[in-house]
């Protein structure tokens, strides 16, 4: 089984994989081709893939793979020299707006250089470079030698070059969500009271309608949780109860005794109760879906 890995990057890598869809109709690479696709969005008949996969899959099939096929992350890399696998490492280049520069080719330079890798520049000559993976055997990782701590050293710095959207992405999209769910909360608040229900059930059914939005949107939007639904949902009921306390107690405050506006107390208290709740939610609620290093 050859096992291609994108990595996590955030700009799409079709190039990689139309030379593999290619070699595979040509018949140069016969086995079955498993894909971690991640942004990168292809279709093909003659490959299985998946935009992310767990940790734990992920490294079962670097063990099961006969081939190892990556981009020029070194957290990619650096997963397949270490089980002493034959891998093939082609670089996103920023010219095709596959990354925001070139420093791919100086990593993958250097782990070919030092015996690690086979490089592929030319994606026309995959064909052979497949054929001398056949004989190559790759250098044994030696985790304390020099010149993988400066590759790390330089992996470190790629990082700072990853897109500011998919570094910052968790925070965008709970950010975003929690906008629409504080919307939700202080609509129906609205609504509700517009029609004459009592001030504190109000509270509460505008509550229990927006934990719900938010438990739906923070498990499969925001931090990709592949963890228990159920226990989630409990344990995140419980972290929403606790601020919905925090919310009655702020609101009872801010219009009992400080006389001031039910909707302006209500907006301040969902500002505040947002922030609490990311908190509780990353540390102590959704187990976060491991995603394959770059």
């Amino acid at each position: 089984m050859i096992f291609v890995t994108l990595g996590t990057q955030d700009k799409s890598f079709t190039r990689l994989l139309k030379a593999i869809d290619k070699a595979i109709e040509n018949k140069i690479i016969k086995e079955k081709v498993i894909v971690q696709a991640g942004f990168t969005k292809y279709e093909s008949k003659n490959m299985e893939i998946f935009d992310l996969v767990s940790e734990e899959e992920f490294e079962d099939l670097i063990s099961k793979c006969s081939l190892l096929i990556t981009h020029g992350g070194a957290g990619s890399i650096l997963a397949g020299i270490k089980k002493n696998k034959k891998v093939i490492a082609a670089a996103r280049l920023s010219k095709y707006k596959e990354h925001t520069n070139d420093h791919q080719k100086q990593i993958i330079k250097e782990f070919a250089n030092q015996g690690y890798i086979l490089e592929l520049k030319d994606f026309n000559k995959l064909e052979k470079i497949i054929e001398k993976s056949k004989t190559f055997k790759p250098k044994k990782f030696t985790s304390n030698t020099e010149n993988i701590i400066k590759i790390i050293s330089d992996y470190i710095e790629e990082e700072n070059h990853i897109s500011w959207y998919n570094k910052y992405k968790e925070g965008i999209l709970y950010l975003f969500f929690g906008g629409l769910t504080t919307l939700i909360n202080i609509v129906s608040f609205y609504l509700l009271r517009k029609i004459s229900i009592e001030l504190y059930i109000s509270n509460i059914l505008a509550w229990i309608l927006s934990v719900l939005f938010a438990f739906i949107t923070n498990k499969k939007y925001v931090f990709e949780s592949n963890g228990n639904t159920l226990k989630e949902m409990v344990s995140f009921f419980i972290c929403r109860i606790a601020s919905l306390i925090f919310d009655l107690l702020f609101m009872y405050i801010m219009i009992q005794l400080l006389n001031t506006n039910e909707l302006l107390s209500k907006i301040l208290s969902n500002v505040l109760v947002v922030i609490i709740n990311y908190i509780l939610s990353k540390l102590f609620i959704f187990k976060v879906k491991e995603k394959v290093e770059e």
